[in-house]
């Protein structure tokens, strides 16, 4: 099987990956690699949050039910909400569809210290679009080039861009809907839309293959995520967060530790402690 990390242009083939693949992790062990990952996870994030120098920018992009809502839920437990967004992005407003394709989308990237987290993104640009051709076919292609500048300027601007597409099989995710009709607290989840979409698997699946294989770059990876189990699932993006992240762990706290000595001095010098 062909890396799962897309880091430069090249043909994607999804076919190629299997969405009900664990890498060999049991389920029984998952738990406590879980606990593990999230507690490493929080201490980044603090760490992050504190040094102020750099953003992460975490897309979810996937079929649906792939488990962008669960992904955000379990993957981000212990993310402190004060310094993390999540930003939903659905069916343009009149306002945004006035503006270019990517405007919506870069008012809420994250400022430094910040995560922001993208449930779906600018890529439905290239996806939905495409396959219902909402706009002539030399607009769509053309932004593959324009999101990869796009992300390069948010790179270069010290964004740390993860982005992950969550990859089930059809028949999981026609199990997902059926189930979704058994369960009272998930039918508000319910639409026909969704398996209107079933229609067209074939024809996103393409998209998304290209959308991969053209905007993953060295700057803004693709992730395709095993996400048939969502026990796996939500055990893979940890471990690709946490192990990247961490190579940003010493610079942070050598930034906050040199920031906790110059306030301690200015505190000593400037006498502030009551002596009453």
């Amino acid at each position: 099987m062909p890396s799962r990390i897309i880091d430069s242009p090249r043909n994607v083939d999804l076919s190629d990956y299997d969405p009900d693949d664990t890498d060999g992790v049991k389920h029984k062990e998952a738990d406590a690699l879980q606990a593990k990952l999230e507690a490493k996870l929080q201490r980044q994030q603090e760490l992050l949050y504190g040094a102020g120098k750099q953003s992460v920018l975490v897309v979810l992009q996937g079929m649906d039910t792939a488990g962008k809502d669960g992904t955000i839920k379990h993957v981000m437990n212990g993310v402190n909400p004060a310094g993390c967004h999540v930003w939903n992005f659905k069916v343009p407003t009149p306002e945004e569809l006035a503006h270019d394709f990517l405007w919506r989308v870069h008012q809420r990237t994250p400022a430094n210290g910040m995560m922001a987290i993208f449930n779906r993104s600018h890529y439905e640009d290239v996806l939905v679009v495409r396959v219902h051709n909402l706009v002539p076919k030399e607009v769509w292609h053309e932004r593959y080039d324009l999101i990869n500048n796009f992300e390069h300027l948010l790179a270069h601007n010290n964004t740390i861009i993860f982005k992950f597409f969550l990859h089930i099989s059809k028949d999981e995710q026609r199990q997902r809907l059926l189930a979704r009709e058994d369960d009272a607290d998930k039918a508000w989840k319910l639409s026909v839309a969704d398996w209107q979409e079933r229609k067209y698997w074939d024809d996103y699946q393409a998209a998304y293959a290209d959308a991969l294989g053209k905007c993953g770059t060295h700057w803004a990876p693709w992730y395709i995520v095993p996400a048939n189990k969502k026990w796996y699932r939500n055990l893979f993006i940890l471990q690709t967060l946490t192990e990247r992240l961490a190579s940003f762990e010493k610079d942070w706290s050598a930034e906050l530790e040199e920031r906790g000595k110059q306030e301690l001095a200015a505190l000593h010098a400037a006498n502030v402690h009551d002596e009453t």
